[in-house]
Parts: C-alpha cells; sequence; structure tokens
C-alpha cells in the first residue's frame, strides 16, 4: 500500500500540484489543529458540535480543510476545547525577501 506522504513527495515535483498545495497549506494547516485540538480534548465530533452548538457534519467540514474557518468558529471551538488561540506570521522557507525597514 502506498502511503500519503510517499504520494505526495513525488506529486510535490508537479508544478501545478505544487501551486495548488502552497495555495491550500492554510487550510490544511488549520483543520490539522482544529483536529489535534478535538482529539487532545478527547471529543468525538459530535461531542464538539454540541459544545458548539452546532452540527457534527459542520465540525467535519470544519476539518476538511477545504475553508478557512471564520474567527468566530475559532473563538468558539477555544471555547470548548478550553483552549487559547494564538496566531503567528513567520518568514517563508524560501523566501530571501528583507524585511522593510
Amino acid at each position: 500500500m502506498t502511503k500519503i506522504s510517499n504520494l505526495h513527495k513525488k506529486w510535490i515535483k508537479n508544478p501545478d500540484y505544487k501551486k495548488a498545495y502552497d495555495e491550500s497549506s492554510v487550510e490544511f494547516e488549520i483543520a490539522k489543529e482544529v483536529i489535534e485540538t478535538r482529539m487532545k480534548s478527547r471529543l468525538s465530533q459530535e461531542d464538539l458540535a454540541a459544545l458548539m452548538n452546532t452540527s457534527q457534519s459542520a465540525i467535519a467540514r470544519l476539518e476538511s480543510g477545504v475553508n478557512l474557518p471564520s474567527l468566530r468558529t475559532l473563538t468558539k471551538l477555544a471555547a470548548a476545547t478550553n483552549t487559547h488561540i494564538e496566531i503567528h506570521f513567520k518568514p517563508n522557507k524560501s523566501s530571501k525577501q528583507k524585511m522593510a525597514a
């Protein structure tokens, strides 16, 4: 069986794939954080949905990485999981641009 990580390593060499991947990396990183937060809180999607006053399918969409969640949704998630939100901006790994003074 082929692991998705091996496929990704192969596909990332394709410029079209790389562009699409780079353009959606924020959505997938947020989805990963949402999933990890829910799991660390030992909550099912249904449990989290109840705490956030939403549906299990809404949590599944939130975890899919297809769309960016609103700050209001992330605030509800943080409250439901007894966590807080931190946002960081970091330089791109491949960027050689100098920061403006």
